[in-house]
């Protein structure tokens, strides 16, 4: 004769605990941030309503009935216990902030190779041009020309690094595009680079270029703010790996620059910061400060973010080269995370070449970012533009 399931799971129920009463069952002790088995823990948290839920619709968009408004403040306090003992319970989960998310996106699909399969940089032809006699123009040169000069010690990199220092504090007031002026860095590692240079010791063509950082990729001991009043205090310990990479190619960092609070738009704490070329509009963002620094003349170059246009934006409003470079090229341990699946880090600078060179010195993986991968690069500077398509949608562009 069957049983019923009631019947079954009341004689297993009785069998079970008959069994076990045989053996002596050591407690285990749960596992760190481990939570309590679902519906068994004590009510935790704040004592809600029907009418909390009815508000809170309002800004998620969600309709509910007045049964399901009743049924989930009778359960609201029972079913939340497991996440409130992560997050502060004495199991609670701590979470290194180096910690990449447990999914990767890989762009390049399985058995293809992504980029080109030769590492090759050629410089455009080196010309004999004399330092102007005029700091603007100076200023305004490319990191190419810059570092010549400096290479061939015509230009000395404290020299470089006070003037951009001093059009830093000339210009920001009216642009907005400074949160963290980083001058005694800055003069100590223009010191540093010049010293070394006079000896032979060349890092490179970014050596003694002085440069500024979008204000979410953390500088060891100087603020790092998101651009957002709740983080004006935040100073990181250690260099993001972008940020590292530039100060071992011997580049010098002169300021942390703006960007809209929390990477969107050209707002941040300090007001907005404003396009150089055209002071009734905003720079565009969310890498304004790196878009106005760059176009003003007031860095050699800089690094910007994107996540969905952050950096093409204000390239394009400010007038200058801006790279948002393939995902996974460019490591981004260390800068703030707006969207890890599509958050990219790059150069933007005066010219394409400038691009290429600051690109060449951040590019390849780095443990700390798993979806960083080894890249190659192949330019030519000299190289013609004859054989090279550019593809776009009409339709975009009549509607523009």
């Amino acid at each position: 004769m069957s049983k019923s399931r009631r019947e079954f799971l009341t004689q297993m129920s009785i069998g079970l605990f008959g069994v076990s009463a045989g053996f002596q069952v050591q407690e285990q002790k749960p596992l760190p941030g481990a939570p309590p088995a679902f519906g068994t823990s004590s009510p935790v948290g704040p004592e809600v309503s029907p009418g909390t839920f009815a508000e809170a619709e309002k800004l998620v968009r969600v309709e509910m009935t007045a049964s399901n408004r009743d049924e989930a403040a009778g359960n609201w306090r029972k079913s939340m216990a497991a996440l409130y003992e992560r997050r502060t319970g004495p199991r609670k989960v701590s979470l290194q902030r180096e910690l990449s998310p447990a999914t990767v996106w890989d762009p390049v699909l399985p058995g293809a190779k992504a980029g080109p399969k030769r590492d090759r940089f050629i410089h455009s032809k080196k010309e004999a041009e004399g330092l102007p006699s005029k700091d603007e123009d100076i200023a305004f040169a490319s990191v190419t020309q810059l570092s010549r000069w400096i290479e061939e010690r015509k230009l000395s990199s404290e020299r470089l690094t006070r003037l951009y220092l001093e059009r830093l504090e000339k210009f920001d007031p009216k642009l907005r595009c400074v949160i963290t002026l980083t001058r005694d860095l800055a003069l100590e590692q223009a010191k540093r680079a010049d010293e070394e240079i006079a000896v032979g010791k060349h890092r490179g063509p970014l050596h003694g270029i002085p440069w500024g950082a979008k204000d979410l990729l953390d500088t060891a001991a100087i603020p790092t703010t998101y651009g957002a009043e709740a983080f004006q205090n935040r100073v990181p310990a250690k260099n993001a790996v972008v940020v590292q990479r530039l100060h071992d190619a011997g580049a010098v960092l002169v300021a942390k620059l703006s960007l809209g609070a929390l990477a969107l738009n050209d707002v941040w704490f300090g007001g907005q910061t404003m396009n150089p070329w055209l002071l009734e509009e905003g720079a565009s963002g969310s890498s304004a400060g790196p878009g106005a620094a760059t176009a003003a003349g007031l860095v050699a170059f800089s690094i910007g973010s994107e996540t969905g246009g952050s950096i093409v934006s204000p390239s394009m409003r400010c007038g200058i080269t801006g790279l948002r470079p393939t995902y996974g090229r460019v490591p981004r341990t260390g800068a703030m995370t707006l969207c890890w699946s599509l958050d990219k880090l790059g150069p933007m600078t005066r010219t394409v070449e400038d691009a290429m060179l600051v690109l060449q010195s951040i590019t390849g993986p780095d443990p700390g970012d798993v979806a960083s991968v080894p890249s190659k690069l192949d330019f030519d500077a000299s190289a013609s533009v004859q054989r090279l398509r550019v593809g776009y949608f009409a339709g975009w562009m009549k509607d523009k």
